[in-house]
């Protein structure tokens, strides 16, 4: 009965383990030192967790994810019209990205900040990061984030929706 009673013992202990780590993976609260909530968008009303199959790359640091906004507000600057949103990076090495939407009434609901995530990820499968890929139709935005060393992306129509992604 004693062997039993160990036994049940490290069937609960395991199962307590599997719980608590499960939730602290998937579920994600709202970080309370988040400095740039209330600053460039409202506190965001939900998060995510997106788990790339890809690596960061070796050469990527903050020169690298600074120049990589550089270049997407350069694009969003040459059309012949004013951007419908603006990316930054922030944070101590630059790993936070930021899309703040610059009109009103865009980018007012989940749905369209991820229809924007996807708009991205057609772009993103044009960079040589993707095209030398066996897969570049299987990968996303975020996955060429995930590359570049991104951690976090943040998007906001700046007045009420706010949508967080933790990169892992």
């Amino acid at each position: 009965m004693k062997g039993e009673d160990v036994q049940l013992k490290n069937i609960y202990s395991l199962t307590l383990i599997f719980v608590i780590f499960t939730l602290t993976t998937i579920v994600r609260p709202v970080a309370d030192d988040d400095k740039h909530s209330g600053y460039y968008y409202p506190k965001p009303q939900s998060t995510e967790t997106y788990v790339s199959p890809l690596p960061v790359l070796e050469s990527a640091s903050k020169r690298t994810r600074v120049g990589f906004t550089v270049g997407l507000n350069t694009k969003q600057v040459a059309r012949a019209y004013a951007p419908g949103y603006h990316i930054f990076a922030k944070g101590g090495r630059s790993e936070k990205l930021i899309i703040i939407a610059t009109e009103e009434y865009r980018y007012n609901t989940l749905y369209r900040l991820r229809a924007l995530m996807a708009a991205l990820t057609s772009s993103a499968r044009t960079s040589p990061l993707f095209t030398d890929t066996d897969i570049p139709e299987q990968l996303n935005f975020l996955d060429l984030l995930k590359l570049a060393g991104f951690t976090q992306v943040t998007i906001s129509n700046g007045k009420d929706v706010t949508h967080q992604i933790f990169i892992v």
